[in-house]
């Protein structure tokens, strides 16, 4: 759900920057039964030019009921770049959800200039 998209450059879960500059992006994402028997866990800004990774390992004494990672990149974008959001994980079992409320996952971006 969009809280706002002033110039509508948000479609098909993918943004496309309308003019070229830096880009400040962010993505915060809530797991749910996050699995300690993963090898790790990696979100990732993948825009045109380069992909931006965050990456953890889940190596806590038992598996989360929640836990929140948050990237944030700043991007240097020509005007039809596109950026999209690809959350991973490595190994485990299956067991992890994506909380997709607005409330505890989000994405965002700004034009610095």
């Amino acid at each position: 759900t969009e809280a706002y998209d002033q110039n509508s450059d948000f479609a098909s879960n993918t943004f496309t920057a309308p003019v070229t500059g830096k880009y400040f992006l962010s993505a915060s994402i809530r797991l749910g039964q996050v699995d300690t028997s993963a090898s790790f866990y990696s979100i990732q800004i993948i825009t045109s030019n380069r992909t931006y990774k965050i990456i953890f390992d889940p190596n806590f004494s038992a598996d989360l009921d929640y836990f929140t990672q948050t990237a944030t990149i700043v991007a240097d974008m020509d005007a039809n770049d596109t950026a999209y959001i690809v959350f991973y994980q490595s190994g485990g079992a299956a067991i992890t959800d994506i909380d997709g409320s607005s409330q505890w996952t989000y994405y965002s971006g700004y034009l610095l200039g």
